[in-house]
């Protein structure tokens, strides 16, 4: 079926702690189209200079209220989708929330109840559950009657078996929900249907993912399902990343509080804000810049050969839960975009017949590995937003 011009649309809208993405999707299309109609993020609300763009294009500036600046944000986006909406209907709107608990394994429909659900889970994720919370009681307000689907990121890693998910804790803390949930769901999520679309069969052997940007994890497949992954109970685990530690010793955190007297709001701080490239440089959360001046800064290139030696460390543990590795998929920003990075970490990765054709790496290609690799390297773009919408659109599909 083509796009009809008055086929009703699906709203997606990405929130973060200090960011939404915002898209609008064509439901006149079957299957629905992996390209938005349209497309935006606000930028900064939390800061002193918020920007809005939309399809790409130049930053502009919005001014938002110091106390409600994230109601505020979501008000000017309301504004830019009704002005696009050109006499067309919403027919439904998708949130990407990051955590469903222990109770939510699919999408769903928003209600008092749910919602109620979701707030619960605030603990599991304070970082990023409240923000897309806000959004959601903010529009179940002013249109009680638009439904609005959640697709969670943690859904995804349901497939983990037990021992996967379970913590070296009193028995008490599973029965409680204390355990490893996994994150970046709807990333691995796109990346199960695109690698079956473009590699097929190939694509379902021992296949580890890299979801690298700004926050970062792994995450180990069989037959595209997730059989292991980085991030555990919370998205600190794993990977070091930007600004967030990952793995580490949790008497390390005990020391901070005991020793150094510290807080739990500082510690929290430290290891979400503080820390990973961030913290070891005193530079940048951001590799390009690292790599700008790691030649003259000895910081730099620590941070750089840690956040390397992470990533060897935890690939080397889910190849070893797989038993081997037929495929290895570099997404998100710093994974789709920056080759050095790719380069590096798969020198590391030679001992298992990883060959890097640098030519088609420095090209950001779809295949970055030699004919003659043990290991079929490839660059899939993410694409979280056209995930969240393909939910909604079919849970709320007439009939």
């Amino acid at each position: 079926m083509n796009d009809t011009p008055d086929s009703p649309l699906i709203l997606v809208l990405n929130a973060g702690s200090s960011s939404i993405k915002f898209a609008l999707f064509d439901t006149g299309s079957n299957p629905l189209a992996k390209t938005a109609q349209w497309a935006g993020k606000v930028e900064g609300i939390t800061g002193k200079n918020p920007v809005i763009s939309e399809n790409g294009g130049a930053e502009q500036p919005l001014t938002l209220s110091h106390d409600h600046p994230y109601h505020d944000a979501l008000g000017h986006i309301r504004q830019r989708v009704t002005a696009q909406l050109g006499g067309r209907t919403i027919r439904a709107v998708a949130h990407r929330v990051v955590h469903g608990g222990i109770k939510y394994a699919n999408p769903v429909l928003i209600d008092a109840h749910v919602l109620a659900d979701l707030k619960s889970y605030i603990p599991l994720a304070p970082l990023h559950q409240p923000f897309a919370l806000e959004a959601i009681e903010t529009l179940l307000q002013a249109r009680p009657d638009l439904p609005q689907v959640v697709c969670f990121d943690t859904a995804f890693h349901q497939t983990l078996p037990d021992v996967e998910k379970i913590l070296p804790l009193p028995w008490s803390a599973w029965e409680n929900g204390l355990r490893r949930y996994g994150f970046h769901g709807l990333s691995y999520s796109y990346q199960s249907i695109a690698l079956a679309e473009r590699y097929g069969e190939q694509a379902r052997g021992r296949t580890l993912v890299a979801h690298l940007g700004s926050g970062a994890s792994l995450c180990a497949m069989r037959d595209l399902k997730s059989v292991a992954t980085t991030m555990g109970f919370s998205a600190l685990d794993g990977l070091m990343m930007g600004t967030r530690s990952g793995a580490m010793d949790p008497g390390a955190v005990i020391f901070l509080m005991e020793i150094w007297k510290l807080s739990l709001e500082k510690v929290s701080h430290i290891l979400y804000h503080e820390s990973g490239l961030l913290g070891i440089s005193g530079i940048s959360s951001d590799p390009r810049a690292l790599l700008a001046v790691e030649a003259d800064e000895p910081r730099a290139a620590m941070a750089l050969a840690l956040y390397l030696r992470r990533f060897i460390h935890e690939a080397g543990a889910l190849v070893a839960t797989l038993g081997g590795l037929d495929m290895l998929v570099f997404t998100a920003g710093i994974g789709e975009h920056n080759a050095t990075i790719r380069s590096r970490m798969c020198a590391g990765l030679q001992f298992l017949g990883v060959e890097l054709d640098e030519a088609a790496n420095q090209a950001n290609a779809e295949v970055i590995s030699t004919p003659a690799s043990k290991v079929k390297v490839v660059v899939e773009p993410t694409n979280e937003e056209w995930v969240t919408a393909l939910e909604a659109y079919r849970l709320t599909e007439p009939g």
